[in-house]
């Protein structure tokens, strides 16, 4: 016996370079320093008033000044004050982490040596090899979605997984139809209770950045073992690049030192509540928001045959980062966070744009978009959503150049679908 579901179709878009370009007012690809810097001083502003109203509400939680009716009551107000600065400090310091992203892939600045510095100054203050990543970010711009050229977010294969081959007499390649006997072996190879799957999505929401950074955890898995961003000859760079990771390691040192010294001046728990929590929400952040980005059912990946660069950079969606927590939430993480969840096919058109210009980048573009069918837009981003993505996409077809993810019975959400050019009629869509 089978189970059949029904699944929803991706056209394959066949729009060209010029075309998303074209969409895009010239004006909005204008780089502003003055207008960067503003927006970067304006989130340090906002994490230092919060630290500054943290230490004063700090002060007040004691007997002298506050009434409460438990001695244990003091303590734990005092750690509810820091874990809401932490929390409220992360997030606009990955505001912080965007604004050295957008540095690297200049849009900072007209002035490279003015995006460079700053990406290297503000990442390697957050413990990011500023140009190693920015190397490995622009392989992943290039070919995003690409099964074996993309650099992050990888799917697993059904090989890799280790599955069994796959069988056309027990199911169907596209996920449509799988029996029951399948079903319930996959479930027994992949499937997560609900406690399973909530740890798995939060230490990867803890554990993710560092692992890819030193590991290369969810990454290209062609690289050999042992591939990270701090090595001048790992596999994603060429030898040109070696002073480059140089300088970033360099980065990484004074950070690892600065933080010594703080611990050493102020004690290992100042440093903690102030620095490390923060930092904690901000890997977190950058984590949910990638992978939330480029992970969903609904999103197609390519292997070379069917990959080209505009295919690739809608294999993406736009996400209101909290917006599950209400529109005030919803603007509260686009605005902290500077838009980056929520204009993210815009930034894969074109990355030099700026994030005060993206929005009406992508709107023009939406314009463009909108009438091919192509999906845009995801579930708001957050806790909920991370669940639902991580339990849903288990792996892909080591066959089809055009894959979907596949959940734990191997079913899928989505099949790809191609435009015939030789139908009369342009709007009919043909299994290729």
């Amino acid at each position: 016996m089978s189970t059949k579901h029904e699944q929803g179709v991706y056209v394959v878009p066949d729009i060209t370079v010029k075309e998303l370009l074209a969409a895009i007012p010239v004006h909005c690809h204008k780089r502003s320093t003055l207008k960067s810097s503003m927006y970067m001083f304006w989130n340090m502003f906002v994490i230092v008033a919060f630290y500054q109203v943290a230490t004063y509400a700090d002060a007040l939680i004691n007997p002298q000044t506050l009434s409460l009716p438990h001695p244990a009551l003091y303590p734990f107000a005092r750690f509810s004050v820091w874990a809401l600065y932490g929390f409220w400090a992360g997030l606009f310091a990955t505001g912080l982490w965007v604004v050295a992203h957008e540095a690297g892939h200049q849009a900072f600045s007209e002035s490279k040596m003015i995006n460079n510095t700053v990406g290297w100054i503000l990442h390697s203050a957050l413990g990011v090899p500023f140009h190693s990543w920015r190397i490995s970010h622009a392989k992943h711009h290039a070919s995003t979605g690409h099964m074996t050229q993309d650099q992050v977010f990888v799917p697993t294969t059904r090989s890799e997984t280790g599955l069994k081959p796959f069988d056309p007499k027990r199911e169907d390649l596209y996920g449509t139809t799988v029996t029951e006997e399948v079903k319930k072996e996959m479930w027994e190879a992949l499937g997560d209770s609900p406690i399973g799957a909530t740890f798995g999505f939060m230490s990867y929401l803890i554990l993710g950045w560092p692992l890819y950074l030193a590991l290369n955890s969810s990454g290209q898995r062609r690289y050999p073992a042992g591939t990270n961003h701090f090595a001048p000859g790992a596999a994603m760079f060429s030898p040109t690049h070696r002073s480059q990771i140089i300088v970033s390691d360099i980065g990484i040192f004074l950070w690892i030192a600065a933080l010594a010294a703080s611990v050493y001046t102020y004690g290992f728990a100042t440093v903690l509540r102030v620095y490390g929590v923060p930092y904690l929400w901000v890997n977190h952040w950058l984590v949910l928001i990638t992978f939330l980005q480029h992970t969903d059912p609904l999103l197609p990946h390519y292997r070379a045959p069917e990959f080209t660069f505009p295919r690739g950079a809608l294999a993406t969606l736009d996400r209101n980062l909290l917006g599950d927590l209400g529109p005030i939430m919803g603007w509260i993480g686009a605005h902290a966070t500077l838009g980056i969840s929520e204009t993210h096919i815009l930034h894969h058109v074109c990355s030099k744009i700026p994030h005060y210009n993206a929005w009406e980048a992508s709107a023009a573009l939406r314009k463009v978009l909108v009438p091919t069918g192509i999906r845009l837009d995801g579930a708001p981003g957050g806790w909920a959503e991370m669940y639902r993505v991580y339990k849903e996409c288990k792996f892909v077809e080591d066959e089809g150049d055009v894959v979907f993810y596949k959940n734990a019975h191997g079913l899928a959400k989505m099949r790809p679908v191609f435009a015939d050019a030789t139908a009369s009629d342009s709007g009919i869509e043909v299994d290729k």
